[in-house]
């Protein structure tokens, strides 16, 4: 781990390269540099084909951002999200910029961004504010400087919140056309599901019940709810069944039954996708 305080001719830093356990970087989404950035004259900064994945909030200044063929323009009280893996440039303008941002990494950190794309996530978007985010990246510049023995679970934890944080903000639903009524119709399919998730369900048996086009009911309930009907379906029914087949005594075929699914073989197989373990195994282990 090196800290420093780094002045040249464009900018002002304090920063820290953080060199993660193998632990951490086998295991956990681990931190490689944070710190803070004073601009002292416009410059552009380039990357590409990073193994890295960069936040970074602007808090004073304006500039411009190019990312995944795209120009944005930054001011002070936007945040960024990228995937460094693509090529990117971000340009400080006249108005000189002050920074403060995170490059970290993780084993499941490509389908993390994939579903913040998914739910509509951008690589910069402006939160209701950016004091959540500041005290994120100081605790992570506090504790990545600590001799703390248990700093890079600590990191995760850190990096984890500003990963949730990310998902909250950047998701706009008041941004979709005629999205409350949207909303409204398909609350009221999920409390459906809620309810009668231990009965046979179809699609069309819901498209006909809310009176919406099945295929208009599956985009948005996964626009909505962030997982697909059959998805969501299937959540609710493993939940269940590991409920039945850790507190009651009935067999496999009954608890099938249960959970809305009539062919045994097919519960079993369902049920081993979602938990790594045949519902048997389950039983046993717990």
């Amino acid at each position: 781990m090196d800290t420093a305080l780094f002045s040249g001719s464009l900018v002002e830093s304090d920063r820290i390269l953080y060199t993660p356990s193998t632990f951490a970087r086998t295991n956990l989404i681990h931190l490689q540099e944070t710190g803070s950035l004073r601009a002292l004259k416009p410059h552009t900064s380039r990357r590409e084909n990073l193994s890295s994945y960069l936040c970074f909030i602007i808090l004073e200044g304006s500039g411009t951002l190019e990312y995944n063929r795209e120009s944005f323009a930054l001011s002070a009280g936007d945040c960024v999200f990228l995937d460094c893996r693509k090529p990117y440039q971000h340009r400080c303008s006249e108005q000189l910029w002050r920074l403060k941002w995170a490059h970290f990494y993780g084993p499941n950190m490509a389908g993390i961004y994939e579903k913040y794309a998914e739910r509509g996530g951008q690589p910069c978007f402006r939160p209701s504010g950016l004091a959540p985010y500041d005290a994120i990246l100081t605790r992570l510049f506090e504790t990545a400087s600590s001799s703390d023995y248990v700093r890079d679970m600590k990191i995760f934890e850190q990096l984890t919140a500003l990963l949730s944080l990310l998902m909250e903000d950047s998701w706009r639903p008041e941004g979709v056309p005629r999205r409350s009524q949207r909303r409204c119709n398909l609350q009221q399919v999920k409390d459906y599901l809620d309810l009668h998730y231990r009965e046979p369900l179809r699609l069309d048996q819901l498209s006909d019940i809310f009176y919406i086009n099945k295929f208009y009911l599956t985009r948005i309930f996964k626009e909505q709810f962030g997982l697909s009907i059959t998805a969501y379906l299937l959540s609710l029914r493993i939940t269940h069944a590991k409920r039945l087949l850790r507190f009651s005594g009935l067999s496999i075929e009954k608890i099938a039954q249960e959970c809305g699914m009539q062919d045994a073989n097919y519960f079993s197989r369902m049920f081993r996708k979602v938990e790594g373990v045949s519902p048997g195994e389950y039983r046993r282990q717990w």
